[in-house]
C-alpha cells in the first residue's frame, strides 16, 4: 500500500495511537493490504493416516524413546510453555444466561426448559445435580455462608439465583471474570487444585532438568498476572518439599505491538465512537513473540485446560517422554548431517542421496521434481536450507467427533509437499474436492507439541523467519452494534510454524482431556 493511501486514511493522532501499541504505519498498511486482497487458502492434498505422515509407535518403542528421553535430561534446557490466558466464561456461558437478571431462578423452572430441549438449561440443570462434585464447591459454600446462606438450604427450597451468582460475580468466586488457570479443577483429600497448579506438578514428571529443576513458563492477561503471582506463592514451596524439585516459573503477556487493526465492511480503519482507531487481539499466533524470546533446547506446549489428576497423569506424561525422545533421536541425526554438510569441501552424492532420503522418511518432506535438476553445490545448499529449522514432534489423538482441522499433507507454491496442521479456515469451502479431504481427516490436534528451537551450533532460532505470513484468518465482529473485520495472526502451531520441521506421532485419547464447558470437568477423566 503506497504512502498516499496511508495519508488517506490516517491522521497524526493515529500515528501517535500506532506508535504508542509498539507497531508502526508500515505493519499496519500490510494488514490493511491482507484486508483486501484476502487471505489465499491452502492445498490440501491429503489427509494424514497412520502409516502416511502420522506415525504409530508401539511399546517396546515407546519405552525406549522415553528411557532415551529421560537419560538426556541433564544436558538439556528444559521449558514447558503453556498459554494461560484464556478466560473462563467460555466455560460459564451457558450458567450466565440464567443470571443476568435479578429475578429467581427456581430449579423446577428450570427443569421444565431442560425437558422441553433447552440446551442451556441441560446445562444448568446438570451443573445443580452434580454440583457436589466440583473441586470449587467448598469455596463456594464459603462465599454464601459469608452472606448468611447455606448452599443446602437454597437447593431444597429451589432458588438456585444465590448460587449461580455467587459463582459467577464479583461479589462471590467470580469465576466469570477469571482465566481458566484460576479455576479449581480437581479435588483431592487436602483440598481443590487449580489448572495452574496441576501444570507445576505434571512438570515433575518430565520437564526435570539440570539441577533438579523444573521451567515453565505461563503467558497470561496483564489484569490476572496478580493474581497467578500470589497463587504461585502461596503453593510453590509446598509443592517443592513435596516432589523434591525446584520449579523455576516465569510469565509473560501477549505484546500490544501483536494486535491488529480492524477495519469496516468497506476494508477501511474501522473507527470507536471517539474516532480512534480500533485494534484487537491477534489471536494465539501473537504469542510467538513470546516463545520467541524463551532460549532453551526443548519446549514443551500444552494448553493449560487439558490436564487430569494425578491418578492420570502417569501415561500422560510417559507420552510427552515419548515425543520428546522422538524429537531428540530426530535431532541428533539432523545435526549430524548438518555438521557433515557444513564441514564439506566439496559436495558428497552419497551423502546427499542418504539425506535425501532422511528428509523423505523422517520428516515427511517430498521436494518438488526440478530438485532432481539442481546442480550438486546447489543439492547440498538445498539440503542445508530444509534441515536448518526449528522441529517439532506433534500428538495427534484420532478424531472421534466431527471432522475437522488437523493434520495434513500440504502442497506449497514450490510444488512440495509437507506435513501441517491445519484449521478448517484455512480450506477453500467452495471446492468440494477440498471439502471432502477436511472430511477425510482421521485425526486432530490436541495442541501437543514438544519443539527443538537451537540449530545445529546451540543457537536459538529466530522464530519469525519461519511463519507463513499469508496464513491469517479474517473473522467477522461487532463494536457498538457496528460489523466489523478482524485480523488473526498465522496461529501458532499453524502458519506460526508452517516452514518447521514437523513430526506427527498418533497419541492415546487420554492425553486429552480439555474443559471447555464447566460440565467437562463431570467427567470421569477429571473426578477423582
Amino acid at each position: 500500500m503506497g504512502a498516499g493511501k496511508i495519508r488517506e486514511y490516517f491522521n497524526a493522532g493515529d500515528g501517535r495511537r500506532i506508535e504508542a501499541l509498539g507497531s508502526s504505519l508500515d505493519k499496519v498498511a500490510a494488514e490493511l493490504e491482507c484486508f483486501e486482497r484476502g487471505v489465499p487458502y491452502l492445498k490440501i492434498v491429503r489427509p494424514c493416516t497412520l502409516g502416511d505422515g502420522i506415525r504409530k509407535i508401539g511399546k517396546d518403542e515407546c519405552l525406549a524413546l522415553s528411557g532415551f528421553f529421560s537419560a538426556a535430561l541433564q544436558d538439556k534446557e528444559i521449558v514447558k510453555f503453556v498459554p494461560a490466558s484464556g478466560a473462563a466464561s467460555r466455560m460459564f456461558k451457558e450458567l450466565q444466561q440464567f443470571n443476568d437478571n435479578n429475578s429467581p431462578l427456581p430449579m423446577n423452572e428450570v427443569k421444565v426448559l431442560a425437558d422441553s430441549g433447552n440446551k442451556s438449561a441441560k446445562i444448568l440443570l446438570k451443573f445443580m445435580l452434580q454440583i457436589d462434585k466440583f473441586a470449587f464447591l467448598d469455596d463456594l459454600k464459603a462465599v454464601l455462608r459469608e452472606d448468611g446462606i447455606e448452599l443446602e438450604s437454597l437447593v431444597e427450597e429451589g432458588d438456585i439465583k444465590p448460587i449461580i451468582d455467587s459463582l459467577l460475580t464479583a461479589g462471590g468466586l467470580n469465576y466469570a471474570a477469571f482465566p481458566k488457570g484460576l479455576i479449581k479443577f480437581h479435588n483431592y483429600p487436602e483440598g481443590g487444585r487449580t489448572a495452574f497448579a496441576e501444570h507445576l506438578v505434571e512438570a515433575v514428571d518430565y520437564a526435570r532438568g539440570r539441577n533438579n529443576e523444573a521451567h515453565i513458563h505461563f503467558t497470561v492477561s496483564p489484569e490476572h498476572q496478580t493474581e497467578f503471582t500470589k497463587l504461585l506463592a502461596a503453593i510453590k514451596n509446598r509443592y517443592e518439599e513435596e516432589y523434591n524439585i525446584r520449579f523455576v516459573i516465569t510469565f509473560s503477556v501477549q505484546e500490544r505491538s501483536t494486535d491488529t487493526i480492524a477495519v469496516d465492511l468497506k476494508n477501511r480503519p474501522f473507527r470507536e465512537n471517539d474516532g480512534s482507531l480500533l485494534f484487537r487481539p491477534g489471536g494465539h499466533g501473537a504469542l510467538l513473540e513470546n516463545l520467541n524470546r524463551l532460549k532453551y533446547d526443548i519446549v514443551f506446549i500444552k494448553n493449560i485446560d487439558n490436564v487430569v489428576p494425578d491418578r492420570l497423569k502417569g501415561e500422560s506424561s510417559m507420552w510427552k517422554r515419548v515425543l520428546g525422545g522422538q524429537l531428540l533421536k530426530v535431532q541428533r541425526q539432523i545435526f549430524t548431517y548438518l555438521k557433515q554438510l557444513n564441514n564439506q569441501s566439496s559436495p558428497d552424492d552419497i551423502l546427499s542421496d542418504e539425506i535425501f532420503t532422511f528428509i523423505r522418511q523422517e520428516l515427511s518432506i517430498l521436494p518438488p521434481a526440478a530438485v532432481e535438476k539442481l546442480t550438486d553445490k546447489e543439492r547440498i545448499e538445498f539440503l542445508i536450507k530444509v534441515l536448518n529449522r526449528p522441529l517439532r514432534v506433534c500428538g495427534m489423538v484420532k478424531n472421534e467427533g466431527e471432522p475437522g482441522g488437523g493434520p495434513f499433507w500440504v502442497e506449497d507454491k514450490t510444488g512440495t509437499l509437507s506435513l501441517q496442521i491445519v484449521e478448517g479456515s484455512q480450506i477453500d469451502k467452495a471446492s468440494p474436492q477440498q471439502i471432502d479431504i477436511l472430511q477425510a481427516a482421521t485425526h486432530f490436534n490436541p495442541v501437543d507439541l514438544v519443539c527443538g528451537i537451537c540449530n545445529w551450533r546451540g543457537e536459538k532460532f529466530d522464530l519469525k523467519q519461519f511463519v507463513d505470513p499469508d496464513a491469517v484468518f479474517i473473522s467477522t465482529k461487532s463494536k457498538n452494534g457496528r460489523e466489523l473485520k478482524a485480523l488473526e495472526l498465522p496461529g501458532l502451531w499453524n502458519g506460526a510454524m508452517a516452514y518447521w520441521n514437523t513430526i506427527f506421532v498418533e497419541v492415546p485419547l487420554l492425553t486429552f482431556n480439555p474443559v471447555k464447558s464447566v460440565n467437562d470437568l463431570l467427567r470421569p477423566e477429571h473426578q477423582p
